[in-house]
């Protein structure tokens, strides 16, 4: 059986961020359950607005090839994405489009078609970002990837979070860190058929 390989990233980069908190939270539950787990950092990759006249010049450059070999390399995504006006942040759906392109070795959307994704929200707000993931699931869905019908959402996330970056209430923290479980332990199973 092969051990699961999984990209866990957030669509935040803003220091002390709720959804990179939570992504870290729902990674260890991975690999707890037997996975390999990359934490990406976006903030490494800095890529314009999604631009097709900027598309020869970018698509080959070594931050975009390093980003989308990420993708390619890793059998399942952890998400979690911070809700801007009821959807998902720019830097997030700005690093989709980017790494769903196409180049002269890679098909369109290499990095996501036949991965499987488990994605979580933090949200200051009341619902925990709950709008954002109707939206993040649309995309991943339609461009190929299986997103596991469990979620999680952190609401009043600034008050949810201890000083070691822990959820302060057990079930939530459970939660998050069994969400990365489950993923860890779908992948294991189609990857051993």
């Amino acid at each position: 059986m092969t051990t699961p390989r999984i990209l866990a990233l957030a669509g935040s980069t803003r220091n002390g961020s709720f959804n990179a908190r939570l992504v870290r939270l729902a990674a260890e539950g991975a690999r707890q359950a037997g996975a390999e787990v990359t934490l990406l950092d976006l903030r490494n990759f800095q890529l314009p607005l999604f631009d097709q006249d900027l598309e020869t010049e970018i698509l080959n450059a070594d931050p975009l090839t390093a980003l989308r070999q990420l993708f390619i390399d890793h059998d399942g995504l952890l998400i979690a994405s911070p809700e801007y006006n009821s959807s998902i942040s720019p830097l997030l759906k700005n690093t989709i489009d980017w790494v769903s392109r196409p180049t002269d070795d890679h098909a369109t959307l290499a990095g996501f078609h036949g991965k499987t994704a488990a994605i979580m929200a933090a949200s200051p707000g009341p619902l925990g970002g709950l709008r954002g993931l109707v939206h993040l699931r649309s995309i991943l869905s339609n461009i190929g990837v299986l997103v596991l019908p469990d979620q999680v959402t952190i609401r009043s996330a600034s008050d949810a979070f201890d000083d070691d970056g822990k959820l302060k209430e057990e079930r939530w923290q459970s939660n998050a860190e069994g969400l990365g479980k489950s993923l860890a332990e779908t992948l294991l199973k189609l990857n051993s058929d």
